[in-house]
């Protein structure tokens, strides 16, 4: 795999406003991909999460979302180490849960089938819009794509990681707005807490349906706080 740093990524400050995540670009504040997925949920999504909390219990759920949370900014940071060339191999030596984790997913996604990088932790916007942190930009299996890393406790179905898709739809359509590309690929790398690797694609066609359905997920936000 090698870089190239074919297009200007942005730097941009984030700040928190009434709970939404905002992106600053010049004097643009744009909402976050997360914040609006987050704001938007269905009222099943909803009921579903109130669901788990009360099984599990409110303060279990808090314990097992901030040791993701902690789980996942790790595995990130390792995996962005790696593509970077900041890994020896003492490393790989120690027996960390997220290092392995990662490792999986350096194995079987990153080694395999990443040809070439333009950008990692690259801030994407589309302007008056949204904006948000695409984990990696590059070329995947011979095509441009969008990548993000997700680490999780237990094996996914594609019904459940809808949101991921729109993720990549949003980051995907405001790439190609702002850089005139043809992106037409997205790729979910995800490894769970057992050591279970799983990519999940999407392409062309379908691509763009969950660009459409997030820019759908847009107005509705726009709407809840009479922006539109």
């Amino acid at each position: 795999m090698k870089w190239n740093n074919k297009f200007n990524y942005p730097k941009s400050s984030r700040s928190i406003e009434n709970g939404t995540r905002k992106y600053l670009f010049g004097d643009e504040k744009l909402p976050s991909v997360t914040s609006i997925l987050q704001a938007t949920k269905s009222d099943e999504d909803k009921a579903a999460l109130e669901n788990w909390k009360q099984r599990v219990g409110y303060k279990e759920a808090n314990k097992i979302k901030t040791e993701a949370s902690s789980r996942g900014t790790s595995m990130h940071s390792f995996l962005e180490d790696f593509c970077r060339g900041r890994v020896n191999d003492s490393f790989f030596e120690s027996n960390e849960q997220y290092k392995n984790m990662a490792k999986e997913i350096i194995n079987k996604g990153i080694k395999e089938k990443l040809e070439e990088i333009y950008g990692m932790e690259t801030i994407l916007h589309y302007p008056e819009k949204y904006a948000g942190t695409a984990d990696l930009v590059g070329i995947y299996q011979g095509k441009e794509a969008i990548i993000d890393f997700k680490q999780a406790n237990k094996p996914k179905k594609v019904d459940y990681i809808q949101d991921y898709f729109l993720q990549l739809g949003a980051y995907s359509l405001a790439h190609n707005v702002v850089y005139k590309t043809n992106i037409t690929s997205g790729v979910i790398l995800l490894c769970t807490v057992d050591y279970l690797f799983q990519d999940f694609k999407i392409e062309g066609a379908e691509l763009l349906m969950y660009q459409n359905l997030f820019l759908g997920r847009v107005k509705k936000f726009n709407e809840m706080n009479n922006l539109s």
